[in-house]
């Protein structure tokens, strides 16, 4: 078996802008895992929130043995985007070779389409107001926050999308004042969820102070071993496969968080349908899926995911798995 990286970039539709700064396209790498004449594909989105970069990844993914399988990458990378492309494009090469689908191999149900959220952009009240308003047809939408003024957006996108549900995502741009502030109106205007409000590492005060609306742990949830930091303080665990290190790890951390009575959410990176893929079958019976990324692209992988309005469909084999 060869592995091979290659870097890819795709164009946004419009500026992404989050509390750390702003994007025009989505950067990743794509490993490719070839054996007797089959090529199976994996994609990562390294993020420098994390210490990676396109190069530290690289180079991480060009120190691993060729013949690797993916038991023993489970123990030769720790979790992060580097294990995840290479655990993704070792399951899709199985499945390629054996002429049958990921689900079937990871002994999962057969798929079906689920109705992922759409993200709106940090950026003025007046101009939130404006894309929640394009978008109000959809049953739910999440919105960039993290900053002054939060609550003004809000509202903004409330008055713009008045029948939608709203995740509210800080990306760890709040203090415990102002979530204490922003806490008793989430619930008047319809916030069915927070996603990380004080930054990881210093979220204590999240088993002390009240949870009018269930709060989801992104930056704080890695793989399993970061189960035991989130209790008491997080009702929900964002699960993304550049996090856990894959599929198999993504698959593990699902079934862990179910059984300890956490909530799942399955997020991702900005990044294109090969990534949204495998992330699929970790959103089925999720109760929320967050996996819009190539609907904010201007140009995505062949054979794409299909988006019908909010609704995800299967990914096509040629696609990956």
């Amino acid at each position: 078996m060869t592995l091979s990286v290659t870097a890819d970039s795709f164009p946004l539709a419009e500026v992404f802008t989050i509390s750390r700064g702003s994007k025009t396209q989505a950067q990743v790498l794509t490993v490719t895992a070839t054996r007797g004449g089959v090529a199976g594909h994996g994609e990562c989105v390294p993020y420098a929130r994390y210490g990676e970069s396109l190069e530290s990844v690289a180079a991480e993914i060009g120190g691993l043995p060729a013949a690797i399988g993916r038991a023993e990458l489970q123990h030769s990378l720790s979790a992060g985007a580097a294990r995840n492309a290479v655990d993704c494009a070792l399951w899709d090469l199985e499945a390629k070779a054996a002429g049958r689908r990921v689900w079937d191999l990871a002994g999962l149900p057969v798929p079906r389409p689920v109705v992922t959220a759409y993200t709106l952009s940090l950026d003025t009240p007046e101009r939130m107001q404006a894309a929640a308003a394009r978008q109000a047809h959809r049953p739910l939408l999440k919105i960039k926050l993290g900053t002054a003024d939060d609550m003004a957006r809000l509202e903004a996108v409330r008055r713009g999308a008045p029948s939608a549900a709203i995740i509210v995502d800080a990306n760890e741009g709040w203090t415990a004042d102002v979530y204490g502030d922003l806490a008793p109106h989430l619930k008047r205007l319809g916030v069915a969820l927070v996603e990380q409000p004080l930054p990881a590492g210093a979220d204590d005060m999240l088993s002390e102070i009240a949870r009018p609306v269930p709060i989801c742990a992104d930056e704080a949830a890695h793989d399993r071993a970061s189960l035991p930091r989130l209790r008491g303080k997080y009702d929900v665990v964002n699960i993304k496969l550049d996090k856990t290190g894959g599929l198999t790890e993504a698959l593990a951390l699902r079934d862990a968080a179910r059984a300890e009575g956490f909530g799942i959410m399955v997020g991702c990176m900005v990044g294109s349908s090969l990534a949204m893929a495998p992330a699929f079958l970790v959103a089925q019976g999720a109760d929320c899926v967050d996996l819009d990324a190539p609907m904010l692209l201007a140009a995505d992988r062949a054979h794409p995911v299909c988006y019908e309005g909010s609704v995800m469909q299967v990914p096509d084999a040629a696609l990956w798995g």
